[in-house]
C-alpha cells in the first residue's frame, strides 16, 4: 500500500485544510492514463466507491482503482518551494 512521508503527510493536511474542506476530506489521486503513467489529484469530501484510503499522521489519502494498483509499492513525498507550489514525487518504498 502507498505510503506517505512526513513531509508530504503535513503537506496533504495543509492543502485539505486550506481549501475549506469538510472534516474528513482527503487528497484523491485518480490515474489519468489506462498505463497509470499520469496522475490526477484533487481534494475530494469522501473516497468514492472502490477507493483505497490511506490515513497516515491524520493525512487522508483517497487512491483510484488504477492508482492503487500502480502505487502499491511506492512513497508519496511532498516538498514546497518559497513561492508556495507543491510538488509531489513518487519514490520506491524503503525496504
Amino acid at each position: 500500500m502507498l505510503t506517505l512521508t512526513d513531509t508530504a503527510a503535513t503537506v496533504v493536511k495543509e492543502i485539505v485544510a486550506g481549501n475549506g474542506a469538510p472534516e474528513g476530506s482527503g487528497l484523491r489521486i485518480e490515474a489519468e492514463d489506462k498505463d497509470a503513467t499520469q496522475f490526477g489529484v484533487s481534494i475530494t469530501p469522501a473516497p468514492e466507491s472502490g477507493d483505497a484510503v490511506v490515513e497516515q499522521s491524520g493525512a487522508r489519502v483517497y487512491l483510484g482503482e488504477r492508482a492503487t494498483i500502480a502505487l502499491d509499492d511506492k512513497t508519496l513525498d511532498a516538498s514546497v518551494a518559497e513561492d508556495g507550489r507543491v510538488s509531489f514525487d513518487i519514490l520506491p518504498q524503503a525496504l
